[in-house]
């Protein structure tokens, strides 16, 4: 397992870095597996894999019938994470993971934002559901409690439990346009500590937006989007690249 200090300023983003956010990845949605697919086969070009939340539709270390319907990009992220930096800010979908994840950097809600630097910039990312109201804090400490996810667990007969999430989650609608956007986002923007940019998932709106000289960039959601983005100096440090556009692939 690897330890990391959550605020450790040594954190650099490579040029290159690969930042994959909100593909919700599921049985009938597989852009995740596509991505890393290219990565592993080198049509990526890559030294950094930023996982950004929400990868999975549903995944904890404690649920074993999603461990076991997750299993391919499971194994997939864990064989690019033998050969490069892979970075994984768990989400409102997926928590829990280091013992998935072994030699993967995760980081826990608690622990978000985190800071690292990119040419001389300090940039702020967390998956983006963070800065909320004490409700919203209090709901995710009780749905991230390893002894009442290893009871609920026990209590999985046939999978009743796992099952009737997975079947509630695959009808939700995820993939709409938030009018209003810019607005939340001014306000989270002050909520942040003083930086460059902020880079986070969440919200699946594919923005970017420019307040009080901060760069703020909501990622593509990669099933709704079909993309997703890497870090470049010419495109004012996030590009868009689609999955299935052979053009963009290793550029």
């Amino acid at each position: 397992m690897i330890n990391i200090t959550n605020n450790d300023s040594r954190l650099t983003i490579n040029e290159d870095a690969i930042f994959i956010a909100d593909s919700h990845y599921n049985q009938q949605r597989n852009e995740l597996v596509d991505i890393l697919e290219q990565i592993i086969n080198g049509s990526i070009s890559t030294t950094q894999l930023f996982l950004m939340g929400d990868i999975f539709d549903f995944l904890c270390s404690e649920a074993d019938y999603f461990v076991k319907i997750n299993k391919k990009p499971i194994d997939m992220i864990n064989q690019i994470s033998q050969h490069m930096e892979v970075f994984y800010f768990e989400g409102n979908h997926d928590y829990n993971l280091q013992p998935l994840f072994p030699n993967v950097k995760v980081f826990k809600r608690e622990h978000q934002p985190i800071e690292f630097s990119y040419t001389n910039n300090k940039i702020f990312l967390s998956h983006g559901d963070i800065y909320t109201d004490i409700g919203y804090d209090i709901y995710c400490s009780i749905i991230r409690n390893h002894f009442l996810l290893k009871f609920l667990n026990l209590l999985d007969f046939s999978n009743f439990i796992t099952k009737k999430i997975e079947s509630s989650l695959s009808k939700k609608i995820i993939c709409k346009e938030l009018s209003f956007f810019p607005h939340i986002i001014e306000k989270r923007i002050s909520s942040y500590p003083k930086c460059n940019a902020i880079i986070e998932g969440h919200f699946h709106q594919n923005k970017y937006i420019l307040s009080e000289n901060i760069n703020y960039f909501n990622l593509p959601s990669a099933f709704c989007s079909k993309s997703y983005a890497r870090m470049s100096k010419s495109c004012n440090f996030l590009e868009e690249i689609g999955i299935y556009d052979k053009k963009a692939i290793n550029k």
